[in-house]
């Protein structure tokens, strides 16, 4: 009778283990997975200083009416300061302005500043490229 007992509930602590384990387990892969986000990047013509990508995933509008967008720009010659670098841009479509809201090289490490302010593209190619084609897409 003894012996049964400790069968039983050996079994049931293995089964509970088991739960468990595979909950956490299952919990960790679904938090990897939305870590990675799919993008859809989409390229503006390139200028002498490198690419300049936007996400037509990530487009927003903003109760301001401005657009929010996750551009990347890729340096034409890479080194170890100069990496591939996010940019979470609002641009506003009717002044053909932008501002950069986060600059970061990872999206894991993301600091929003929404306080920042609206400039002018000064004719830099790759922002006017972004600022084009985001705006043909959102209006």
């Amino acid at each position: 009778m003894i012996n049964s007992k400790n069968k039983v509930n050996s079994i049931f602590f293995r089964n509970i283990f088991n739960l468990v384990f595979s909950i956490i387990f299952f919990f960790c892969i679904s938090i990897k997975k939305s870590e990675a986000l799919p993008h859809e990047w989409v390229g503006v013509p390139k200028s002498e200083y490198g690419e300049q990508l936007w996400d037509r995933k990530s487009i927003k509008r903003n109760e301001d009416g401005s657009v929010r967008v996750l551009s990347k720009f890729i340096p034409k010659t890479k080194s170890e300061i100069t990496k591939d670098i996010l940019y979470t841009m609002d641009i506003n479509c009717f002044e053909k302005s932008f501002r950069d809201v986060d600059v970061s090289i990872d999206e894991a490490n993301s600091n929003f500043n929404d306080l920042a302010n609206w400039q002018d593209p000064n004719g830099d190619k790759l922002i006017l490229g972004v600022i084009g084609q985001v705006c043909r897409v959102e209006n």
